[in-house]
């Protein structure tokens, strides 16, 4: 029994530092994204054109 009260504290104690170490890095700008926001241009124009395309269909219909 006195094994299990041993693995408790560890596994807490564990998840306990892998929690510090993910707040961390959330804070230090790990987790940042800058790749997204410079692809996202390349492919906005391409959503507005088919959407005014289909506005456009819709119109002239």
């Amino acid at each position: 029994m006195s094994v299990i009260y041993i693995l408790l504290t560890v596994s807490v104690i564990v998840g306990v530092a892998f929690f510090f170490i993910f707040i961390a890095a959330v804070k230090s700008g790990q987790y940042d994204d800058s790749y997204t926001p410079s692809v996202r241009m390349l492919f906005e124009d391409e959503l507005v054109k088919s959407e005014t395309e289909k506005s456009t269909d819709i119109k002239t219909d």
